[in-house]
């Protein structure tokens, strides 16, 4: 057995060692979070290479292209995906840490020169409006999905693509994040205290129960879908402006 004062004293360690190194948390998830914004940006605004064959680039579905509006399609389905990730509980504490400092991390302390008002006022009250986005999500979810079917048919004809297959686990990733959303796991069951004393009360509490299991990996699942729907534009521009071949499969 330990000698007394040591799990104290270790424990203080631990913590001061959290405390020097919090950076080191940081650090990846400024360079990937900041690239990430910085080439969704351009592709948004590039207006280019997002559709080939049945690819169509997830950064500019749903396709919306009406005569009057002379910029790139991908600014009117902007907000959707954008309100979405940027107002989620775990991406809100993974850029209040890494950009704002606030604070860096746990165990350490954050000077504040005015008093803390938290998410009370503008323009940080907006992020109580990811409910909301959800819905919007949930949409886009389902032209996503459609697009990824359309992606495994060529000229009519059923086939596999390399790039059907990276639509298919980007929406598949997608969907894994969305459905994992803290939101839609509390709208299902968590408001609810009794589940027997509900209409649907069994197949609510299973429900809540898998999104539950599945809210456990939220963070795992907001980092694989960042990847795969920057990849999947990628991929999609690559083909599109000749710079590589689409492998067919099938």
């Amino acid at each position: 057995m330990a000698e007394p004062g040591t799990a104290v004293h270790r424990g203080r360690f631990g913590a001061s060692m959290r405390r020097d190194a919090w950076w080191v948390e940081l650090v990846p998830v400024v360079l990937v979070l900041g690239a990430f914004s910085i080439y969704a940006t351009w592709r948004a605004f590039e207006n280019n290479y997002y559709e080939w064959g049945p690819y169509l680039s997830p950064f500019y579905s749903p396709l919306l292209q009406p005569s009057w509006w002379p910029f790139s399609p991908a600014i009117l389905i902007l907000g959707g995906p954008l309100g979405f990730r940027a107002t989620c509980y775990y991406y809100r504490k993974a850029y209040y840490r890494a950009f704002f400092l606030d604070p860096p991390a746990c165990a350490v302390g954050e000077a504040r020169s005015h008093r803390y008002r938290g998410e009370t006022a503008f323009p940080f009250i907006l992020q109580n409006l990811h409910r909301y986005f959800l819905y919007v999500a949930l949409i886009f979810l389902i032209i996503l999905w459609y697009d990824a079917v359309h992606a495994f048919f060529f000229d009519g004809r059923f086939g596999v693509g390399v790039g059907s297959l990276v639509l298919l686990t980007n929406i598949i990733l997608l969907s894994f994040y969305t459905v994992s959303c803290h939101s839609l796991r509390h709208i299902v069951g968590g408001k609810v205290d009794c589940f027997s004393c509900v209409a649907f009360g069994g197949p609510r509490h299973k429900t809540w129960k898998g999104l539950s299991f599945l809210n456990e990996h939220h963070m795992l699942f907001a980092w694989l879908s960042l990847f795969s729907v920057g990849l999947a534009d990628l991929y999609v521009r690559l083909v599109a402006s000749a710079t590589i071949q689409d492998l067919r499969l099938l």
